[in-house]
């Protein structure tokens, strides 16, 4: 399972349209993400792994189930997921000022 914004559901179903099969070996998705990240004006380093990384934090900032975000990124373990559970002192009290 790969969750899609819907502008990303549209460009690769115009790309699937008019393409059967998506010829990028693993070298080339890193030479795009590199590329548009450059574009972007992004100067940290990114690469597919660190997207994924992002991704998985974005969701569990945005409190996302873990159970949901294990299926997501096809972890069999959620101690896997639990990887990404990297809580900042700020977010623990922000949360707790939340619930209490």
């Amino acid at each position: 399972i790969v969750p899609l914004t819907e502008r990303a559901f549209t460009v690769l179903s115009h790309h699937f349209a008019l393409n059967d099969t998506f010829n990028y070996s693993a070298w080339g998705i890193q030479k795009i993400v590199r590329r548009v990240s450059n574009r972007a004006g992004i100067t940290q380093k990114v690469s597919p792994h660190v997207l994924r990384h992002t991704f998985a934090a974005t969701c569990i900032k945005k409190g996302l189930n873990t159970r949901y975000l294990q299926m997501f990124l096809g972890h069999d373990h959620l101690s896997t997921t639990e990887i990404y559970l990297n809580v900042s002192p700020e977010d623990a009290c922000a949360e707790f000022r939340k619930r209490f």
